[in-house]
């Protein structure tokens, strides 16, 4: 989707996404990772005059993409907030659908200045909100050499979190760590020629979630999402790892994060959603070729049940 002149975020598995919503037009909906505002537009397009939609995001940059439409509302928040602004708007409890693009968009990777791609050269920022919160540099300057060790293993996967670590906080005794190049520099050593990519991907990866608190704030999201859904209402998340995949996974279908299910009398799991397509729904082959990034992409659907109360 083309936004101020240049491809702000191509939407991924959006036909899908938006047939797994079943929009009915006087509907009230959520997008709560609005980003170029590709998905929410469309949305737009098959509302009547009485229906609205609701786009959140913390980044700035995304507020350039608002459309000038009277149906659409723009909250500049985390969506991990999305029932404190359902309720002052009135609408918790009767939300038709929502609607969660986890991933990070082509405009921050491409964007040398903010720090999310090893492609560039620049300050370690890969904040999401720009206006609040601490750097990857911070963390990577501040960080105990067990917490940078955790959080390599544990959002990164890496089996070498120890070792990097130990490597980070004996270079930043001589040199703050500030730039890409800076960091790249001090983990040069575990970089394999054959994976580089794949490394530097996970490496990232894991620095990104810390900074913007990722994973808790997409629980508290999917918790909250319970509260706002009317019975009936849809829940269609895109996720993009395997971390983040894991907890949609599980929530939707046993309506925790550990994916413990619970049975009733008749051995039928308790869950308060019904998931709409059993399979998860990945990419054509035809979508990959057009936007590489959307490669690793997997999408979920779910609608809460009648008989689920809060």
């Amino acid at each position: 989707m083309e936004e101020n002149g240049g491809c702000y975020h191509v939407p991924v598995m959006l036909n899908e996404s938006l047939e797994g919503l079943n929009i009915q037009a006087s509907g009230c909906y959520v997008d709560v990772t609005f980003g170029g505002g590709g998905h929410s537009r469309e949305i737009l397009r098959r509302l009547n005059d009485e229906g609205k939609i609701f786009g959140f995001d913390q980044d700035a940059d995304a507020e350039s993409n608002i459309p000038s439409d009277s149906r659409f509302v723009f909250v500049r928040s985390n969506f991990r907030y999305l029932y404190n602004f359902m309720r002052y708007h009135r609408v918790d409890g009767e939300i038709d659908g929502i609607l969660a693009d986890l991933g990070v968009s082509s405009h921050h990777f491409d964007d040398k200045d903010r720090g999310f791609s090893f492609r560039f050269d620049g300050l370690l920022d890969m904040r999401m909100n720009t206006r609040a919160g601490q750097t990857a540099a911070d963390i990577l300057n501040s960080y105990s050499e067990e917490q940078l060790a955790d959080l390599f293993y544990l959002y990164g996967e890496l089996k070498v979190a120890r070792k990097l670590a130990s490597v980070l906080v004996r270079s930043r005794e001589n040199k703050k760590i500030e730039t890409i190049a800076d960091f790249l520099d001090v983990i040069k050593p575990f970089v394999g020629k054959d994976k580089e990519k794949k490394f530097l991907a996970q490496v990232f990866q894991a620095l990104r979630i810390e900074v913007n608190d990722e994973m808790a704030a997409l629980k508290d999201m999917l918790q909250q999402t319970l509260q706002v859904l009317k019975p009936g209402g849809r829940l269609v998340v895109i996720t993009y790892h395997s971390l983040e995949d894991r907890l949609v996974k599980n929530f939707l279908k046993t309506g925790n994060f550990e994916g413990k299910s619970e049975q009733d009398f008749f051995g039928n799991v308790k869950s308060p959603f019904r998931l709409v397509k059993n399979k998860v729904i990945v990419p054509t082959d035809e979508e990959i070729e057009r936007n590489p990034r959307s490669r690793s992409a997997k999408l979920r659907i779910a609608e809460k049940l009648e008989e689920y109360e809060c």
